[in-house]
């Protein structure tokens, strides 16, 4: 997946990993502006969303986030939130916890709270339900220095049942580290470079067709790889690749071969920083 995103929040935001949840948020005045490309790979072939991502930050800790996806496919492919879709959504992502333990390092804690709207791409092939919108939940909590970063987070998204259909619900979570190599460290006007390793989880129950649930269609995954991030003035470049450790689907889905993502991003200041 492409992403041109500069936005520091909770997935896949320009100041961290490109797949799991991290804490930043965007400062006061501050816009983030992301474009970016996410993959997802079976047997039968491959399917990208391109996404758009804007953020604007009303305090240094508080960040709404809108995002308008656009997908190239027509996989069958387990309903998917931490890896973006063909969902619009809406988030406020709300940074409670920002303390200094150290010079250097930060303990951060963040909760998100945002609104999920099926897109005219959003429809599962061969299953009829409903597109109803849903609502999102989720918190991410970590560290971050200058040479380490650990976050553990996850969010949950529930969706609106219609004439007795209903998309599946999907909790999510992820564990990240990064490590930021000495040699690495450069100043702003050179490109700085970070090195992650991200787990990522998604386990979504079955789909309900006339108030009954369809056998076979729930599923939960377990993706792990790395991915680079690289800082540059006010521009951010990431991407990585994932492969699954861990599978365990109904006979409806094939099972997912790799995921990719590309990321780019831009942050526009109101003020000189």
């Amino acid at each position: 997946m492409f992403c041109l995103c500069i936005s520091p929040a909770a997935r896949a935001d320009g100041h961290g990993p490109v797949f799991g949840l991290a804490t930043p948020t965007n400062s006061q005045g501050e816009w983030s502006f992301d474009i970016g490309v996410f993959g997802r790979a079976n047997d039968f072939g491959s399917e990208a969303s391109f996404r758009e991502l804007i953020g604007y930050g009303f305090t240094p800790h508080v960040t709404l986030f809108a995002t308008v996806p656009a997908v190239v496919g027509n996989l069958r492919l387990t309903p998917t939130r931490i890896q973006p879709g063909a969902d619009f959504d809406a988030t406020v992502k709300w940074r409670f916890q920002h303390r200094a333990t150290k010079v250097g390092t930060r303990i951060e804690s963040t909760l998100f709270a945002g609104v999920a709207v099926p897109g005219p791409q959003s429809a599962f092939r061969n299953i009829v339900t409903t597109n109803k919108p849903g609502t999102m939940f989720g918190a991410v909590t970590g560290m971050a220095s200058r040479s380490h970063y650990l976050w553990l987070g996850a969010t949950y998204t529930n969706f609106f049942e219609h004439s007795g259909s209903k998309r599946p619900d999907v909790f999510d979570y992820s564990l990240v580290y990064g490590y930021r190599p000495p040699k690495w460290r450069r100043p702003p006007d050179k490109w700085d470079w970070r090195l992650f390793a991200e787990l990522v989880g998604e386990r979504s129950d079955r789909f309900v067709q006339a108030g009954i649930a369809v056998p076979q269609t729930q599923a939960h995954q377990v993706f792990l790889g790395p991915s680079l991030l690289g800082i540059h003035k006010n521009y951010t470049i990431s991407f990585g690749a994932q492969a699954p450790i861990y599978q365990s689907v109904g006979s409806v889905y094939p099972a997912e071969r790799v995921r990719f993502a590309v990321n780019f991003s831009y942050l526009l200041f109101q003020h000189s920083h």
